[in-house]
């Protein structure tokens, strides 16, 4: 379990980063396996869920999860009447109390937003298309259609792949590059054909070209720390066929 500093001074915001420990699922899955999309066993990934609700202090019915897709949609929870699990989308922003949001990751970054000043929670997955197809800008819009100051914003990039363990061939290159020439600065080249990709510096700059000055990293490498995290690239190097899913979850009361 990993925590914002900057969160844990509100009160009335319960936040986690979960790590995979503390579960009922097995195999590769061991043990906090959160993903329904993955091929564990259903009754475990449900037992894994209900107990993040019942850590994070929400009735598992309020603890909802996006059906991710890599895209740039933000869903929106205004009221209570607004709240549905399993909306297609890879953000939430959300006014309404008690009810856990969570994103989904295996070498990908959540990152919580909170507002203080409006009470207003938000909460993004960044791997790097939805990063590229603009997911972070889309969530703070809506932030912004809500009345929220970038300026007031905290941002906190949860655990994601490190850099070193980041190999990436030159067609992804291109589609940064193509997007704009800057984007060379978070690769570095390895050979012929292969670079290094820094996602978290990416992240990090979106969100300080949006003039959101207050952020927080939780630097751990989901690669490399097995014991803590799943990862995607990790069990296609282990030629394993599936993998678990880590939560991340922020709750306002």
């Amino acid at each position: 379990m990993f925590f914002s500093k900057k969160l844990q001074k509100f009160e009335n915001i319960k936040h986690c980063f979960f790590s995979r420990n503390n579960g009922f699922s097995e195999g590769n899955y061991k043990s906090l396996n959160c993903g329904l999309g993955s091929n564990d066993k259903k009754e475990n990934v449900l037992k894994n869920l209900e107990e993040v609700s019942r850590k994070i202090k929400c009735k598992k019915e309020s603890l909802i999860t996006l059906n991710q897709k890599h895209t740039n949609e933000v869903v929106y929870f205004g009221s209570d009447d607004d709240v549905k699990n399993k909306i297609t989308g890879d953000a939430i922003v959300s006014k309404v109390k008690n009810v856990g949001i969570s994103i989904l990751t295996a070498d990908c970054a959540s990152i919580f937003f909170y507002d203080p000043k409006n009470k207003i929670i938000g909460c993004s997955h960044a791997g790097w298309k939805g990063a590229l197809n603009g997911i972070i800008k889309n969530t703070v819009k809506k932030f912004n259609e809500l009345n929220s100051n970038n300026s007031d914003l905290i941002a906190v990039v949860g655990p994601c792949i490190n850099k070193k363990n980041y190999n990436v061939k030159n067609d992804f290159y291109k589609k940064f590059i193509d997007q704009n020439k800057e984007n060379e600065i978070f690769f570095e080249k390895i050979g012929n054909e292969n670079y290094l990709f820094d996602l978290r510096a990416y992240i990090n700059n979106e969100i300080l070209n949006l003039n959101i000055k207050n952020i927080e990293n939780i630097e751990r490498d989901t690669f490399s720390e097995g014991e803590s995290f799943y990862s995607y690239r990790r069990s296609c190097v282990n030629k394993e066929t599936d993998y678990g899913r880590c939560i991340s979850v922020i709750l306002m009361t």
